[in-house]
């Protein structure tokens, strides 16, 4: 025997037996290894392109100076506005004598002069009608208004592409007669069918205010004016600036100090004085813009802030003015800001010389640059916000190029209120686009990330304790028999395409939950006292009848009665609704509870996506309990415990590591889950723990507009950036989770 045995173990056979199988565990370690390494090299591969994309939503703005140049025009002259083409190839800029200078940046040479029709008057007042639309308006000292639009013409002279500037007179080159006198100060506003004027007189304290109709000429395309309307408003205030919206219809007159009256020019006819407000404190206004849109002001200051301002509804349904935000620059006093015509962003010069590009939204300053010691004034940006030229104080202009993609995003916008213009309050708010050109993205995460999160617990709330309770009840106490059919059955669930349990949620179950909605309440007390019941029942039936089904076997009895159960609980619905809820439900909670209501919400969510979680969390924990060896349940039930004692302080303890994995499973599934709650939750990106409301999930997000999202554009990276979250908050929960499962692997491995 024991020579066979050492024959056996021996001689050039067994070498090559051995040979043969350390090949094969060397074939096996390195192909686990790399496997396990291509699996890790992937994940970071993923999350390194992630945060590829991702990472230059956060870069400051390169700013360099392309070239300087002498002033077109002279330095003898006061500069009332500069343009610049979109390509930056040309550019004008307006002086307060009347001139229109053209001017070529590509060789820096002045190429055209035009004057205004000034008729001998001397311009008093200038005003921007509308920075998109390129239209300006002087007020001269004979009481009369030019309005103007400056542009370019394209040609082609020896086949060599020419930009030059021009102007035009959209309401003809006769001056239009306002007052008597010089107007000192003006605003003027133009939409599709009207213009209106406010304009105060040199030495008068009265706001005049003028609307006219456009006329349209139906031989020509010519456009008269048509006086509609007029009113006065008499100012305690000693006018500095006179603002007026882009609709025409808010007023803001502000002194030297800071102190602006807010007027409600809706009525051309009877302004009204809204209120009376300090735009600054132990400070003085240098100088003010609006941002795009025309809605917000933005008040420059001495002491080198810039402070944001616009109209908010108060809880009365009337407007108030209200402070913002604040930039702090620096570097003395505020000298000129200029606007973004695409974007909430601004540029502001001061008067230690530096140029500063900001957002307002963001809240951010994104870059900076010192243009020159001595000084600088006026500063426009291109139509692109991709230059900008500045004025200097000893007569040089300095032209910008700007590269600038992303400044409308910061962790502030990202992930904290931020009050949005027209707004009641500070919000989180998503909205992504807008048909406005003024628009101003609302890039906030945290309603996707609330979205995501209450998409999954209230699923888990419906999924855990059906699938923990039902795979306890397998494992330990169903016999194997039966078991053989029931897991199978259930893990076939898990194959069903979530697109389909959408589809149903979506069109099927909601409505269904909603006219029966009282019912499904009742599933949760009708449905336990009804079991409960039956089990009762059960036990006083005589015990032949009892011994007829096996303990093992019981539960298939429990089919029909809890459908049965469910189906009664429905029934209720119409007599519960009538008794306590005056026939309508969903009337009452949004009538008398104060409570919003959506057909799709959170409540059709838990119940179809906690049936997509219920087979997942089902397998793993069943596996984990069923897998509890047998000699430890064999050993409690031979020292006296009960079949539920063993349960209890066993096999649960024991199996809770799986368990604990099957949960976090299922979490993890239910934060990732896409198409269920794309289909079933009315994709709205709200902050509010209601089960009656839906959500927007980051994943659903990801889904709906990617596709639509602009390549390489903000939209597009914050969506990557949404990504980079999903991804690493499943990361972070998984990671806890591994940690909590290991430290009960070791707390109840002794068993």
């Amino acid at each position: 025997m024991e020579n066979a045995l050492d024959k056996a173990l021996t001689g050039p056979a067994f070498e090559k037996r051995i040979k043969r199988r350390n090949l094969r565990d060397l074939v096996a370690k390195i192909g686990i290894t790399v496997g396990g390494l291509g699996v890790i090299g992937a994940v970071l591969l993923i999350m390194f392109f992630l945060f590829y994309v991702v990472f230059p939503l956060f870069m400051p703005a390169s700013i360099d100076k392309h070239q300087q140049f002498a002033l077109p025009g002279g330095t003898t002259e006061k500069t009332l506005y500069y343009g610049i083409d979109e390509y930056q190839t040309s550019g004008v800029r307006f002086t307060q004598s009347g001139q229109m200078y053209g001017f070529d940046l590509e060789k820096a040479v002045a190429t055209s002069k035009a004057s205004l029709p000034l008729n001998g008057a001397k311009i008093t007042s200038f005003t921007v009608v509308n920075e998109l639309q390129s239209l300006l308006a002087f007020g001269l000292s004979s009481g009369d208004v030019i309005i103007a639009k400056y542009g370019y013409q394209v040609s082609y002279p020896d086949n060599v592409k020419t930009i030059t500037p021009q102007i035009s007179y959209p309401f003809g080159e006769e001056p239009m007669t306002l007052a008597d006198g010089a107007i000192e100060y003006l605003g003027a506003r133009v939409s599709d069918s009207e213009i209106r004027f406010v304009f105060k007189q040199q030495g008068s304290a009265q706001i005049e205010a003028r609307l006219f109709t456009k006329v349209e000429s139906m031989l020509s395309d010519t456009i008269t004016l048509e006086e509609d309307g007029s009113g006065q408003y008499l100012s305690p205030l000693k006018t500095r600036w006179l603002m007026l919206d882009s609709m025409g219809r808010n007023l803001y007159n502000i002194n030297a100090d800071g102190m602006v009256e807010y007027i409600d020019l809706s009525d051309v006819s009877e302004p009204k004085l809204i209120e009376t407000v300090a735009l600054v404190n132990n400070d003085k206004p240098s100088t003010i813009h609006f941002l795009l849109g025309d809605y917000s002001l933005m008040v420059g200051t001495e002491k080198g802030q810039v402070l944001q301002w616009f109209p908010v509804r108060q809880a009365d349904n009337n407007f108030k003015l209200q402070f913002i935000r604040s930039f702090d620059i620096g570097g003395g006093a505020i000298n000129h800001i200029a606007i973004e015509k695409t974007r909430k962003g601004f540029a502001v010069t001061n008067q230690a010389g530096e140029f500063h590009l900001l957002h307002s939204t963001a809240n951010r300053d994104v870059g900076d640059l010192l243009i020159d010691v001595q000084g600088v004034g006026a500063v426009v940006l291109s139509p692109r916000a991709n230059g900008a030229l500045i004025e200097t104080d000893n007569g040089n202009l300095v032209q910008l190029l700007i590269e600038n993609e992303h400044p409308d995003v910061s962790l502030s916008s990202l992930w904290g209120k931020v009050w949005y213009e027209g707004y009641e309050e500070p919000t989180y708010t998503w909205q992504s686009s807008s048909a406005s050109s003024d628009f101003e993205p609302k890039f906030s995460l945290m309603p996707l990330t609330w979205g995501t999160i209450k998409a999954a617990l209230y699923s888990m709330l419906f999924a855990v304790p059906i699938a923990i309770l039902a795979a306890i009840y397998t494992a330990f106490f169903m016999d194997k028999q039966t078991r053989q059919w029931v897991k199978p059955s259930i893990e076939m669930i898990e194959a069903l395409p979530t697109v389909i349990l959408g589809f149903l949620a979506g069109l099927w179950l909601a409505p269904y939950m909603e006219s029966h909605l009282p019912g499904f309440f009742a599933i949760f007390i009708v449905v336990p006292i009804g079991i409960i019941l039956f089990g009762y029942g059960w036990t006083k039936m005589p015990k032949a009848i009892r011994q007829k089904v096996s303990v093992g076997r019981r539960a298939v009895l429990m089919i029909p009665v809890v459908i049965f159960l469910g189906w009664f609980a429905l029934q209720l619905s119409a007599p519960l609704e009538n008794a306590f809820f005056s026939g309508d439900m969903r009337t009452w909670l949004t009538n008398e509870a104060g409570i919003d209501f959506d057909q799709r919400n959170a409540m059709v969510i838990g119940f179809a996506m906690g049936f997509a979680l219920i087979p997942t969390i089902f397998s793993v924990a069943e596996d984990a309990i069923y897998n509890v060896p047998a000699y430890l349940v064999n050993g409690s039930l031979a020292l006296g415990a009960s079949g539920w004692q063993t349960l209890v302080g066993v096999v649960l303890p024991t199996a809770s590591p799986g368990i604990f994995s099957a949960i976090m499973l299922g979490f993890g599934r239910g934060v990732g889950e896409t198409m269920i709650v794309l289909m079933a939750s009315g994709n709205t990106p709200l902050m509010n723990a209601n089960l009656f409301e839906g959500m927007r999930t980051l994943s659903a997000n990801l889904a709906v507009e990617m596709p639509e999202a602009e390549v390489a554009s903000s939209h597009y990276r914050v969506l990557f950036l949404s990504g980079l979250v999903l991804f690493i908050f499943t990361f972070f929960f998984n990671t806890i989770a591994e940690v909590v499962r290991q430290r009960m692997r070791r707390k109840y491995g002794s068993l």
